[in-house]
């Protein structure tokens, strides 16, 4: 499968562009700033995804969209998150291109139920930018005609992968502590190939 990963550059991006590799799909890197990527085997496409024309360049005769941006300083006010996602799903319709599955974060919508009490203590205040841009961005895919899912993983550290990642549900009201990137990773990229998750949030965490 042909597919662009947004974000790329980021530890979560380098992270699904290696296990994408991996899975013998074709990968194109969505970068801000191409001097600055360095892995190999890759098309590279450099651009804002914020910008219709660079998203078009880089999503024609593609199958398929990761989104994984996330902002640096989540606790500033921001619109990266939903502005892109707007821009990346009208350039999908624009490019007839379907699946989509974007990262968000556990604490959005009923994944909160989900969430140690220690850490929604996080949301009005280290997360108190990125909360309100994420929820935006959810609203925005979840209203679109595509084939989309959206992953809200539990806290994230870059320790190895342990390839056990389970699904909360809000129902169970389990709590969902961290998970690797590398997992996250592993996770976004069996989207590409599966429709048991199709136009779902799902809440995932090393389990």
């Amino acid at each position: 499968m042909k597919v662009v990963v947004v974000g790329a550059a980021g530890k979560t991006g380098r992270a699904v562009v290696s296990q994408a590799k991996a899975a013998g799909h074709a990968v194109t890197a969505f970068v801000h700033n191409a001097g600055d990527y360095d892995v190999p085997d890759v098309e590279v496409r450099e651009g804002d995804a914020t910008d219709p024309a660079a998203v078009d360049a880089a999503l024609a005769g593609q199958d398929a969209v990761i989104d994984t941006i996330g902002g640096k300083t989540p606790y500033k006010a921001t619109t990266l998150e939903s502005s892109a996602a707007r821009t990346i799903i009208a350039s999908m319709q624009r490019q007839g291109v379907r699946r989509l599955m974007v990262t968000s974060a556990i604490g959005e919508g009923d994944s909160i139920a989900n969430m140690p009490v220690y850490q929604r203590l996080l949301l009005p205040t280290f997360l108190r930018g990125s909360t309100p841009d994420k929820a935006q961005m959810e609203e925005a895919v979840e209203a679109s005609d595509l084939d989309w899912v959206i992953v809200r993983p539990a806290i994230l550290n870059d320790d190895p992968a342990t390839g056990n990642v389970r699904v909360y549900t809000p129902e169970s009201g389990d709590k969902a502590r961290k998970i690797t990137r590398a997992d996250l990773a592993s996770f976004l990229v069996a989207q590409l190939s599966t429709d048991e998750n199709l136009r779902r949030a799902v809440t995932i965490a090393n389990g």
